[in-house]
């Protein structure tokens, strides 16, 4: 299962690399429509609103704990660039080690304050015990959870984005399944919805054993690595904290707009939800290019091929750009129609259309700091992604999608543009950085001349 990725063509090892990404990503998207499309056939607007809500809640979990496990993909990308199989097995066991005392960590605190969280979400009254238990059964399957995205971060550090789109897709299948049956033939409602979650994901864990147990990893891991090394535990947790930091803000960011739009009433609040959908299916190319950059740029400069990591940046960055065009372009002249496959409300496909057409332009913009933001993460540098979408957020995302909302209610247009001017901002602070990392490694180049 592991891979090489130092060598051979760059362009063809970044598409046929980001390709399964691309696929999970989708995956997954449809794993979380599949609850609220299941649940809508079989129960009321409160149960729905129930998994909703609790769905919105796991999925800040899910990435922040994602974002938290890059630290171990980058180390044993690096490790296995580097050829080093003990540094890679140490941040295998490590990593392991790491998780589980955190999920059972988080499943005690969670389970405490699901209520607390269900009031702090403004959850409608009605919906209020769907959606505490939706999430207690989700909290109780943590630990299945954490290992269900923890191994697919090992194997793509080993540089297999293959296996880990194998096991979403066991995962999403499952889900349905259990959702017809625990939803549908059951009764159990939100609660069924949450087992079928968390059941399709132990089954998905079970199944990533199996196969690691009969294919060789290429990786060794004994009892001896599984002891904590302070060395390793500072490498994991300093590239994965300040990314799970990142995407946990992003997630609260997301809900102080939906906040935002829900004030200026009920069909904007309805057009917004649904680009929001749609877009989320949009940046299933940007995201797998931030994942595609980091791996591949780790094991490159675990290596020692620096260059080989730069020109990986650069192809991702094309192929970012030219879907970015094409689906704000798109965007520009067929908006009404893909609102219009959610909803058969005009004013909602007009407003919905107004929206997208701002908020397309962010697609091509995320998708070229989402792949600087791989390219620093591979050099241990995530805490520059943290700094450059905490600054867009605060001075821009946030801001002014207030300022637009209060000063544009005929139209949401403006609205929309203001996660593309926090994307923009974002994009001039990498360009920054990376241009004074290129002059410090020039400077560096010189001074080795010299002593030559």
């Amino acid at each position: 299962m592991e891979k090489n990725l130092t060598t051979g063509s760059v362009p063809k090892t970044v598409f046929y690399f980001s390709m399964p990404f691309i696929l999970s990503y989708f995956l997954q998207t449809l794993y979380g429509m599949a609850d609220l499309y299941i649940i809508g056939q079989f129960n009321g607007v409160e149960s729905t609103t129930a998994v909703s809500v609790g769905s919105q809640v796991m999925h800040m979990l899910t990435m922040m704990i994602v974002g938290l496990s890059m630290g171990a993909t980058v180390m044993i990308g690096q490790a296995v660039g580097a050829k080093n199989r003990k540094r890679a097995a140490e941040a295998v066991g490590n990593t392991v080690v790491l998780f589980l005392a955190l999920s059972v960590i988080l499943t005690v605190i969670l389970l405490l304050a699901a209520e607390p969280i269900v009031n702090v979400m403004s959850t409608p009254a009605e919906a209020v015990s769907g959606t505490v238990s939706y999430l207690t059964v989700c909290f109780v399957g943590i630990p299945f959870i954490t290992a269900y995205n923890i191994i697919g971060s090992i194997f793509r550090g080993m540089g297999d984005s293959k296996s880990p789109m194998y096991f979403i897709a066991v995962a999403c299948a499952i889900n349905i399944v259990l959702d017809y049956i625990l939803i549908g033939g059951m009764g159990l409602g939100p609660t069924g919805a949450a087992l079928g979650t968390t059941l399709s994901q132990t089954v998905s864990v079970i199944v990533s054993l199996l196969v690691i147990r009969k294919n060789k990893t290429g990786i060794a891991v004994s009892p001896a690595h599984f002891k904590l090394s302070r060395k390793t535990m500072a490498g994991l947790l300093k590239t994965g904290v300040p990314v799970a930091l990142q995407d946990g803000f992003i997630q609260i960011a997301f809900i102080v707009i939906t906040v935002i739009a829900n004030k200026r009433g009920l069909n904007d609040a309805a057009a917004v939800g649904i680009v929001e959908k749609i877009i989320g299916i949009l940046f299933l190319v940007p995201s797998s290019m931030l994942q595609t950059v980091s791996v591949l740029s780790a094991q490159n400069i675990g290596a020692g091929k620096k260059e080989r990591a730069r020109l990986t940046l650069r192809f991702a960055v094309i192929m970012a750009v030219v879907w970015g065009f094409f689906v704000c372009i798109l965007m520009q002249f067929r908006a009404e129609f893909f609102i219009g496959l959610f909803t058969d409300h005009a004013q909602v496909a007009v407003s919905g259309a107004q929206y997208m057409r701002g908020y397309v332009w962010d697609t091509l913009l995320a998708g070229i700091h989402f792949c600087f933001s791989g390219y620093f993460c591979a050099h241990g540098l995530s805490a520059v992604s943290f700094f450059h979408n905490s600054v867009s957020i605060i001075l821009a995302r946030i801001p002014l999608s207030y300022f637009a909302s209060g000063h544009y209610s005929d139209t949401l247009f403006p609205m929309g543009l203001a996660p593309t001017a926090g994307s923009a901002l974002s994009v001039c602070i990498c360009v920054v950085i990376y241009l004074f990392m290129e002059r410090g490694r020039a400077r560096q180049g010189k001074s080795v001349e010299q002593k030559k």
